[in-house]
């Protein structure tokens, strides 16, 4: 919403997946043990800025802003003014930046279970050495970083309370500037989103019922809604039919990266689908998920034009092919390899909304 994908707030899915290196030395913060500290201890303020930034989860902002600009365009049937492009953009990324780091506020305490995670700046500690060798027997799950360092360990580059002013910051901030911009129905739909992911996703959803991102991901539908109303006032029927293209989108898209990560889920007693369900029920999920999201997709083919829904169908193809080939992996009991779906998702969505984007600048769109 991870997920890509205006309001810009995240779905569940979190493109940033991989491993961080042993305590002490996290490359997504760019310090090792001790780095990033004065000489009296204190926290610098570029490693602060750092940490805030990092908070916000950019590489969902990325995926989730692809959805956006075509979005606009569609609406437009061509080009919208520049400036209400920069003010949606930008006030859509302040908004997806509020829910990322309230969600990295929120979750902190399973974030420093899960290996994929445990770099993030509210849990990853400053000061410490090298993780020791694991003794043989289990060790007790991690507690969640207090931030304040004395007596309480190692600090954080982040304290809990600066991220919660600063997630809200953000979505003050996104309310403002959308409003006063664009307009209040923008303004309002991003709020709704952020309140989406953080309360009903993160909050009721995640930690309760293996359904979470099949409902939670609609958080991360909402960019084309702000989109098409940030041009038009309002929310129409195609619009919603794009909404309905990511939502079916998420579940193949997230759980092909649980099903890699599903190890780290299970530590957190997070119940993603990978979790509680065997690989053969989530392959077949993942397949009857991608026909509805390609059937969806031909939907819009008598607004957007028939160039459109040649491409569409193109993609659509090619997109199921995969699916189909991780549900035979599984069944022949070879290695799955669902990352090869989970990147070949981003890219599919890329093209799809660059097709929506061109096709809407053509003078004949409506072929």
């Amino acid at each position: 919403m991870t997920q890509a994908t205006g309001t810009f707030v995240p779905g569940p899915a979190d493109p940033e997946f991989s491993a961080p290196a042993p305590t002490g030395a996290d490359p997504a913060l760019g310090y090792a043990a001790g780095d990033g500290m004065t000489a009296t201890g204190r926290r610098s303020v570029a490693l602060i800025a750092r940490s805030l930034f990092l908070l916000t989860k950019p590489r969902i902002i990325e995926l989730l802003l692809v959805t956006t600009l075509p979005t606009m365009l569609l609406a437009d049937r061509g080009l919208p003014s520049l400036w209400l492009i920069a003010v949606t953009m930008i006030g859509g990324a302040f908004a997806a930046a509020s829910a990322n780091t309230l969600n990295c506020y929120i979750d902190r305490d399973i974030d420093a279970v899960m290996r994929r995670t445990s770099g993030r700046p509210l849990v990853s500690r400053l000061n410490a050495e090298p993780a020791a060798a694991p003794a043989a027997s289990p060790e007790p799950r991690p507690k969640v970083a207090s931030g304040h360092g004395a007596g309480a360990g190692p600090a954080t580059p982040i304290r809990p309370g600066e991220a919660l002013a600063w997630g809200i910051a953000l979505g003050a901030a996104s309310t403002l500037l959308l409003g006063l911009a664009a307009n209040w129905l923008s303004a309002i739909l991003a709020d709704s989103a952020i309140l989406f992911y953080v309360l009903v996703y993160t909050i009721v959803l995640k930690r309760r019922t293996a359904s979470n991102i099949v409902i939670g991901g609609a958080a991360g539908c909402f960019p084309v809604l702000v989109g098409w109303a940030a041009v038009t006032g309002k929310v129409s029927w195609w619009a919603g039919v794009l909404f309905a293209v990511i939502f079916f989108w998420t579940p193949p898209h997230f759980w092909a990266l649980a099903m890699k990560f599903r190890d780290d889920y299970a530590a957190a007693n997070v119940p993603m689908l990978p979790v509680v369900a065997t690989p053969a029920t989530v392959a077949r999920k993942i397949l009857i998920y991608s026909y509805v999201m390609v059937g969806v997709t031909l939907l819009l083919t008598p607004y957007a034009g028939w160039i459109y829904g040649g491409c569409a169908a193109v993609l659509g193809v090619w997109f199921l092919v995969e699916a189909q080939q991780l549900r035979g992996r599984i069944a022949a009991g070879s290695a799955p390899a669902p990352m090869r779906l989970f990147h070949l998702s981003i890219i599919y969505l890329t093209l799809l909304f660059a097709v929506i984007a061109v096709t809407a600048l053509l003078p004949w769109h409506g072929w």
